[in-house]
């Protein structure tokens, strides 16, 4: 019989304890950890000054009063196109976004139509979860921050914010697609987890996914609810039929 020595014996204990202790690390409460609870919120902060990648950057400033009033001189069109509640249910079920995640593209889709396709930024610094979820939440601007040292980013009047989730991502992790004014690397990863898109990009989407937009922010309901969203680590995409996830 083979003896087992005490140094083996201590090296076989340590290398287990230590994988267990890394398979049962909590993963971060937020995808942006400083401001968990503020970036679910609206927030705008005009005149201040953005932080990302060590370099300080200008803040785009977002009237929301003007916005308003605006919205209010425009005539109101019936939600999506129809007023009947039944008619709204089914075209909000057709549309349905894909982001792929060996490309870093994102689809829009209508039925088995492709709408709109534009690069984006996925996570670097945090991973992008994969899956299927739903936009819970539209927030026209809010205030993400994170990270630390080299890492630190602090990112006043993220626009055009819709976050998602589904029973494994829970909302309060903060994952969500939006605009992105502090860097212009798309196709590229470069998050702390959301889809970083083009701002002009971003706005188009949030003005075509649901829930419509009501407010500065607006909450999914049954009776306005929110697009459906597929994150795949890649895609294959089919002429005339909706994209299919392989992996």
């Amino acid at each position: 019989m083979n003896r087992i020595t005490l140094p083996a014996l201590f090296a076989f204990c340590f290398f287990v304890g230590f994988g267990f202790v890394l398979r049962n690390l909590p993963e971060p409460p937020c995808a942006n950890s400083l401001t968990c609870v503020e970036s679910l919120e609206t927030h705008v902060e005009n005149e201040s000054t953005a932080i990302f990648q060590g370099q300080e950057l200008a803040v785009p400033s977002i009237n929301l009063e003007q916005e308003a009033l605006l919205a209010d001189l425009q005539e109101a069109p019936d939600i999506l196109g129809v007023s009947d509640p039944e008619e709204l249910l089914a075209a909000a079920a057709e549309k349905h976004i894909y982001v792929d995640l060996s490309t870093q593209t994102l689809y829009a889709y209508e039925g088995n139509d492709q709408y709109f396709s534009t690069l984006v930024s996925t996570g670097k610094w945090g991973r992008t979860p994969t899956g299927d979820f739903t936009i819970w939440v539209k927030i026209r601007a809010t205030k993400m921050s994170g990270g630390s040292g080299n890492d630190y980013y602090y990112l006043p009047n993220v626009p055009y914010v819709m976050f998602f989730y589904n029973s494994d991502i829970p909302k309060a992790r903060g994952y969500g697609l939006h605009g992105t004014y502090w860097h212009n690397n798309f196709g590229h990863e470069m998050s702390h987890g959301c889809v970083n898109l083009r701002t002009v990009d971003a706005q188009k989407l949030y003005e075509w996914t649901t829930p419509v937009v009501e407010a500065n922010t607006t909450h999914a309901t049954k009776e306005n609810p929110g697009t459906p969203i597929t994150i795949c680590n890649q895609l294959e995409i089919r002429e005339g039929q909706t994209p299919v996830c392989l992996e």
